[in-house]
């Protein structure tokens, strides 16, 4: 059975070396996980894993110099791209785009796509004080719905202020609740009914989304949002493509069928980012091929059909 995984990531030596010259050493409360790609490729062949999506995750490229993170996002998008060519058939890789500067971004989708030949865009949860769906990103989300493309959303832990402590790290939490608020936001905008042709990738199983189903349907009884979502809550998440990474337990599983388009589900492991990570590499295979909700035709999709289908790259794999 093939297997293609459509969330690792990687932590090239730039990307590290130029967020240490502003004082960020890491994701969050972690340090850097230890990467390498020779390791990857070694983990890839440990798991029969035969193709990766790569991406460069949280806590992304903006650290309040819009002139940094310009330069930033393409040294990373070279590094992705020649990784990309170094090892054909192995990888794919998602581009990372230089917002909050909007007109920025459209250019470094430009630079990703058309020059770098990368699959698609990795936008962030939310970047800087602006959640995904925000009305001053229509124009970026214009150029990427003209396109068609491909865009895998990360989470990042939201800068909150003003919350009593809790005693867990963040990490835990406060990712999958990320990737939540940007799905509720990209309703509430209109956003996903005014560029449908954006095909997004949420991770995690779309964070709690699809626990929430019941409660975020009352946005169609609001008058307010008849021209935001006119189709209904669930016609949109629906539209939407998820991974399974960090999620695949029966019950998170089951719900996902619940929302998702079963030829909109694919599997991923987020590579090098979960804590133990081999262990829930192994552990994400072992769930999603033993998950009695999927049968045999279905779970062929998810582990690699659906990423062949949406992914020209991988099509031949």
């Amino acid at each position: 059975m093939s297997l293609i995984d459509v969330h690792q990531h990687v932590i090239p030596d730039i990307y590290k070396s130029e967020l240490a010259s502003v004082g960020v050493l890491g994701s969050g409360e972690n340090p850097w996980p230890a990467w390498s790609l020779p390791r990857q490729l070694e983990l890839m062949d440990q798991f029969g894993i035969d193709a990766v999506l790569l991406s460069i995750a949280s806590p992304g490229a903006f650290f309040g110099d819009v002139e940094f993170t310009k330069r930033l996002v393409r040294l990373c998008n070279e590094y992705m791209a020649q990784a990309v060519a170094d090892h054909p058939g192995k990888f794919g890789a998602m581009g990372f785009v230089a917002l909050p500067d909007v007109e920025a971004a459209c250019r470094s989708v430009e630079y990703a796509l058309d020059t770098l030949k990368l699959d698609g865009v990795n936008l962030q949860s939310h970047t800087g004080n602006r959640y995904l769906g925000h009305p001053e990103e229509f124009e970026l989300y214009a150029e990427l719905d003209r396109r068609k493309a491909i865009v895998f959303v990360h989470p990042q832990r939201p800068p909150v202020t003003g919350m009593p402590e809790y005693s867990f790290q963040a990490g835990y939490t406060e990712l999958t609740f990320d990737t939540t608020r940007a799905i509720v936001n990209m309703l509430y905008t209109g956003m996903l009914e005014k560029f449908p042709n954006i095909r997004f990738i949420m991770p995690h199983m779309g964070g709690v989304t699809p626990f929430l189903l019941f409660r975020l349907s009352g946005l169609d009884d609001d008058p307010k949002l008849k021209d935001k979502v006119p189709l209904g809550v669930k016609t949109y998440l629906n539209r939407l493509y998820y991974d399974v990474a960090q999620s695949p337990s029966p019950l998170a599983l089951r719900a996902l069928l619940d929302i998702a388009d079963p030829s909109r589900i694919m599997f991923g492991t987020d590579y090098p980012s979960a804590r133990f990570v081999e262990k829930v590499m192994a552990d994400t295979i072992a769930n999603v091929k033993a998950f009695d909700g999927y049968n045999d035709a279905l779970r062929v999709k998810v582990m690699a059909g659906n990423a062949k289908a949406l992914l020209p790259r991988f099509a031949k794999i």
